[in-house]
């Protein structure tokens, strides 16, 4: 594996370009919502609508889950500190969610366990309890246990800790691989009949009475026509920009833009489980275990005012995150320690809060079906649905929300479906029978997988079994030794597995594969990252990606 410790790197990102291209082609594609935004909101309600048997067309303009939902914390969780806002609703339907996400795919996510230690100087011990006693019983537990009180003297937690801290409080949330979700929720929505349409950027959408044309200019500047008899804008932090822009939409919202970073440093700890530090400003980080080597460090919360697609992080909040993580860390994080940093804009909901870390983490569905004529008359017209706000936890309960509104205003019958079902490569009963907890099915699955396949090296067996779950037999195939699987392009990256992202997974780059797809990029140094980004420039002069001539019918 390449060596990071010196290499300091931030994620690459695919620049879009806007080309004059042809002029729109008349009206030669059709469906019945047309999704605008591959993150995981814009993912999760195509995946719905599409699984009620809508015909579904979703384009992003650049990579899958290339912005905010590939920037996260990496958390399921319920928002413990959202508590101290009374976002009692919130927090009750986030922690409903944990437990459902965690059996749909055990293989992205799993339960984590939290310790935070006790400053004296922050909140009281009572405060905390009392936190924890509604976190524990704002919704109903199967997977996940408890809180607890702790002695940091004597707990593992403890031992990287300053000796200060005596006293800790453990509880439970969950981890979740982002990106790959955004990725499994389109698989499934591409199953079920959906259309997933990549580095294709919508660029005009025009509101009738009974239909929305839109003009959807993809790679190389090739544009069609798209007519939808509803339109979803699930554009994340472009949302309002969409309505005004493309859609000319000027009666709408106002979107408040958080930036937040992460920093990741080299392991600060050996056991499994995160810590969540309270800072003097009433803010809280997290020190997440992440990739094996490492610890990742976030989040930041700062008004971010530039362009949307190029957050970055900035010193200051680099010197933010070291310096609170040092108040409780006996080693301390410095600067020179940092081997990655990514950042992601969230877009909030503006409700005039002066703290950015008070802004609701709430979401908000817009369903509009008429506009203002030019006399100023409201007059019926194609359904539209904005997404405003939302966290990662509660994408599964927002699509079900967003098309239980969709349906009746497409007069198409209305069954949720997605509380019961797995995501692609979750159902893992070919391998270990009946499902039981989701963290011990996916250990069962993991030894399943060596006993099949007993030349897969442990590492890279358990690196595929976390991110492909049983879709794993899509890369392995009949496969009975590592050369079955191809060139090995970078360190534990087999072509079989390249083969598969291209082909299945909408990876067309390097930084889709190494940033997103998997987080290999970390492991690597530049001519590691070089070799796989070569290899996709080769793979490109015989395979050609899906356009949007496909879907001209």
């Amino acid at each position: 594996m390449g060596d990071t410790r010196s290499a300091k790197v931030s994620e690459p990102s695919v620049k879009q370009t806007r080309s004059a291209g042809p002029a729109p082609a008349a009206v030669d594609a059709s469906c019945d919502v047309l999704v605008v935004g591959g993150g995981i909101n814009g993912a999760g309600i195509a995946r719905d609508l599409a699984g009620r048997g809508l015909r579904v067309l979703l384009c992003e303009k650049d990579d899958i889950a290339q912005h905010t939902s590939s920037a996260s914390t990496k958390l399921i969780h319920g928002g413990l500190r959202y508590l101290e806002y009374y976002e009692f609703s919130l927090v009750r339907k986030a922690l409903i969610e944990r437990e459902v996400l965690l059996r749909s795919a055990p293989h992205i996510m799993r339960p984590l366990r939290f310790v935070m230690p006790h400053d004296r100087s922050l909140r009281p011990v009572w405060m905390i309890r009392l936190g924890l006693f509604l976190y524990d019983h704002l919704a109903r537990r199967e997977v996940l246990p408890g809180s607890a009180t702790i002695d940091l003297r004597r707990h593992e937690a403890g031992q990287p800790l300053k000796p200060a801290y005596t006293k800790g409080f453990v509880y439970s949330d969950g981890w979740v691989d982002d990106a790959r979700l955004v990725v499994l929720n389109l698989l499934d929505a591409q199953q079920r009949g959906a259309r997933i349409l990549t580095r294709t950027r919508c660029i005009e959408a025009r509101r009738c009475t009974h239909s929305w044309q839109a003009v959807l200019e993809g790679p190389g500047g090739q544009r069609t026509t798209v007519s939808a008899r509803a339109l979803v804008n699930a554009a994340g932090p472009w949302t309002e920009q969409f309505l005004r822009e493309q859609a000319r939409q000027h009666d709408t919202r106002s979107l408040r833009l958080v930036k937040g970073s992460h920093i990741v440093v080299r392991r600060m700890f050996d056991h499994p489980m995160a810590y969540i530090f309270q800072n003097p400003d009433k803010r809280i980080i997290f020190a997440i275990p992440y990739e094996q080597d490492y610890t990742l460090i976030g989040t930041t919360d700062v008004e971010h005012r530039g362009p949307v697609g190029q957050a970055q992080i900035d010193d200051s909040e680099i010197a933010y995150l070291c310096e609170q993580a040092s108040r409780y860390f006996a080693r301390p994080v410095t600067r020179e320690d940092v081997v990655w940093t990514y950042s992601g804009v969230r877009p909030l909901l503006d409700d005039a809060s002066g703290d950015p870390s008070a802004v609701t983490r709430d979401y908000l569905l817009e369903l509009s079906a008429e506009q203002a004529g030019d006399d100023g008359q409201r007059r019926p017209a194609a359904p539209l649905l904005s997404v405003w706000g939302g966290k990662i936890t509660t994408f599964r309960k927002l699509a079900e929300e967003a098309a239980d509104l969709l349906c009746p205003a497409l007069r198409h019958p209305s069954i949720g479906w997605t509380r019961h079902e797995t995501l692609p490569g979750g159902d893992l009963s070919a391998y270990i029978g009946a499902p039981q907890r989701p963290d011990a099915d996916f250990e069962r699955f993991d030894q399943a997988l060596a006993a099949r396949h007993p030349w897969l090296p442990a590492t890279l067996r358990r690196r595929l079994a976390r991110c492909y779950g049983s879709r794993v037999d899509l890369i392995l195939g009949r496969a009975q030794r590592l050369s079955d699987l191809g060139e090995e392009v970078a360190p534990q990256l087999y072509e079989a597995e390249l083969h598969y992202l291209g082909q299945h997974e909408w990876a067309r780059t390097g930084d889709d594969v190494l940033w997103r797809r998997t987080k290999l990029g970390l492991h690597m140094g530049p001519p590691e990252r070089e070799a796989v980004a070569r290899w996709f420039e080769r793979a490109h002069e015989t395979t050609q990606p899906v356009t949007l001539a496909a879907f001209q019918r």
